[in-house]
Parts: C-alpha cells; structure tokens; sequence
C-alpha cells in the first residue's frame, strides 16, 4: 500500500497559522507596551526573521515529510501559502485592532508620519493636516499592500531555503 505524498497546501495552512499567531502574539505584545504605533526598525527586523525561520522550518518539515525530497517549485509553493495564510490572519488582527482595541491607530500612524515629514522640512503644518485628512480616506489600502508584500517576501524566502534545500527524487 502506498502512501499518499505530503500537500503544500497542508503545510501552508498549518505553518501560516503558526505564523500568523506568532504575528499576533509579537502585534499584542507591541500593544501591550504601547509601541504598536512605533515606527522602530528593529520590529520590522524582528517581523522579518520570525516569518523566514517558519517558512524554512515549514519546507524543511514539507521535506522531510517527503521522503527528503523538494523541488523549487514545491518551496515557491509553501513559502507562498505559507505567507499568505498569515498574511490574511494578521489582516484580520489589524482589522480588530483599528476597529475595537485602539480605534484611533489610524490617526496616530498618521499624525507620526505628518510629524516626521514636517520636521524634516517637506511639509508645511497645513500640507500635512490636508496630508492626513487624504490618507485617513485610504487607510483601507494598507491591508492589500500588506498581502502583496507579504507573499512576495515569502516567494523570496521559498526560493533561498528552495535553492538551498532541494533534492530530485532519482530517474530510476
């Protein structure tokens, strides 16, 4: 009897919703300390290397679920899925977080982006009061662009740990 080969989407789903609340967990913990409106690099830093040590780790169980086998394709696949299934459990926390827990993230998000450009000189305080007002009215786009960013960075990830990783099953 043989057994059924392992599916991307499995891993994809179980490693993004990893991701995902591992997201949320770090997101809450930003929350909780009052820094989730910070601009800090070294959230991003932490954001970044927390997604590409699930995605590795989920197409190295992928492979070893897989007989120890992993094409390209198959890494682009999981780190993809993976990506975008936390992607979309993360739209949903930021949804709830805008929403209910801190209804005015919005506008502070905005008023540190209009302070940062005022103080470097390249906008008057009128030009960012009007800057705010329009960006306020498309705060929703954020929630695409974090999709798309967010699948691409996985694409990249899946073909590094993909080029590292992979092997071809034999011609025999």
């Amino acid at each position: 009897m043989e057994t059924k080969p392992p599916t991307t989407g499995k891993f994809s789903l179980t490693y993004g919703a990893i991701l995902g609340g591992l997201s949320i967990i770090f997101a809450l913990m930003l929350f909780s300390m009052d820094a989730h409106t910070s601009r800090e690099p070294l959230n991003q830093v932490i954001s970044v290397v927390m997604s590409a040590a699930v995605i590795v780790f989920g197409i190295h169980a992928y492979k070893k679920a897989n007989e120890g086998y992993l094409t390209l394709s198959e890494a682009l696949k999981l780190g993809a899925g993976i990506s975008l299934v936390s992607a979309l459990i993360f739209i949903v926390y930021q949804l709830i977080l805008t929403n209910f827990l801190d209804p005015d993230f919005a506008s502070k998000v905005m008023d540190i982006q209009m302070a940062e450009l005022v103080e470097s000189g390249q906008l008057t305080a009128d030009q960012a009061a009007q800057q705010k007002e329009m960006g306020m009215k498309f705060f929703w786009i954020g929630y695409p662009v974090i999709l798309i960013i967010s699948i691409i960075s996985g694409l990249i990830i899946g073909l590094i740990a993909g080029l590292v990783m992979k092997k071809s099953r034999p011609a025999y």
